[in-house]
């Protein structure tokens, strides 16, 4: 090396570009705050459409009148006492106590049922669970309207299917809509064929995310059928099973249209649930107050049903 030579000077090393943008826009921001600010359009227009109706709704149960012709008075919380002690407001939360335990029992049964056989059969069941699903692309009111002809006392199908295979001696014998002590069963049917689906698919994806190595390992410790699915299917099921079931008992127990189009709340009010009770309380009786006080109580009803429902079932923190 010539001894004039002399060592390179060190190159300084490449400038960082300065932030630009969107990256300027977050400086000094947390990534919480940066999530809240982008979901905060999305929570004002949820805020106005779920919220100030339900603050309307608490007003208009402090209130008496239809606000029409008499005015419309603050009565405070005599609503509230018409609400719990009118005979008439309890049966139908009654009735809608048992329509809900009906539906949901027999979808959750059902449902886990078919969902087992699909899980069971794999990529050969995907015909059967094309149309396993036509029924949720029905209305609840093309599915009511369709039942009625189906069940309507002597002169509907299933009745005259029961008399040609033996099980009746006359279609006249069972009166689906007309028997008080049949009918919650029998509007309940066209529910359950509904959603069942509904069921049957949340639960299939349930089944779909538990690690196959989790059933061979049960099998080599001798778990097999029943036991199978009580000690394994099922606690890992149980987050999905708390969902499908809130979903659909917060579903059932507001039903309306499915019945209403069936009997309009009859025979003699047997199948009048609290939805159809509150509707009439409102557009019949012109009495919206009271009306307002039963849906808040219902409302509440259902949110503490669901707490429950998630603290039992789901137990969120618990190991199964």
């Amino acid at each position: 090396m010539s001894p004039t030579a002399q060592a390179a000077p060190p190159r300084s090393a490449p400038r960082t570009p300065a932030p630009t943008g969107g990256r300027r826009a977050r400086r000094g921001l947390s990534d919480a705050g940066y999530a809240t600010l982008l979901a905060a359009p999305a929570a004002v227009v949820l805020l106005a459409l779920v919220g100030w109706p339900l603050v309307k709704l608490v007003v208009d149960s402090l209130h008496s009148g239809s606000g029409l012709g008499d005015g419309r008075r603050f009565a405070g919380l005599a609503n509230y006492v018409t609400a719990l002690t009118d005979p008439g407001i309890r049966a139908a939360a009654g009735r809608t106590l048992a329509y809900t335990l009906i539906v949901v029992s027999a979808e959750l049964v059902l449902g886990l049922a078919v969902a087992l056989l699909f899980h069971r059969l794999g990529p050969r069941a995907r015909i059967l669970q094309t149309l396993f699903l036509y029924p949720l692309m029905i209305a609840p009111v093309v599915a009511g309207l369709l039942w009625r002809f189906l069940m309507i006392d002597s002169v509907g199908i299933v009745n005259e299917l029961l008399t040609r295979v033996g099980i009746l001696d006359n279609p006249g014998d069972v009166s689906w809509l007309s028997d008080p002590d049949l009918v919650l069963f029998s509007v309940a049917l066209p529910d359950i064929w509904l959603t069942t689906s509904f069921m049957t698919l949340v639960l299939y994806a349930g089944l779909q995310a538990i690690p196959p190595d989790l059933y061979e390992a049960a099998r080599l410790d001798g778990a097999r059928g029943l036991r199978l699915l009580v000690s394994v299917t099922l606690p890992l099921l149980r987050p999905v099973i708390a969902v499908a079931l809130i979903i659909r008992g917060v579903d059932a127990a507001r039903a309306f249209d499915v019945i209403l189009i069936q009997t309009d709340g009859g025979p003699q009010s047997a199948s009048e649930t609290l939805s159809l009770t509150i509707y009439k309380t409102m557009v019949s009786y012109n009495d919206p107050g009271t009306a307002a006080a039963t849906s808040t109580l219902f409302m509440i009803v259902m949110m503490v049903v669901a707490m429950v429902a998630v603290l039992t079932i789901w137990r969120p923190g618990k190991e199964s």
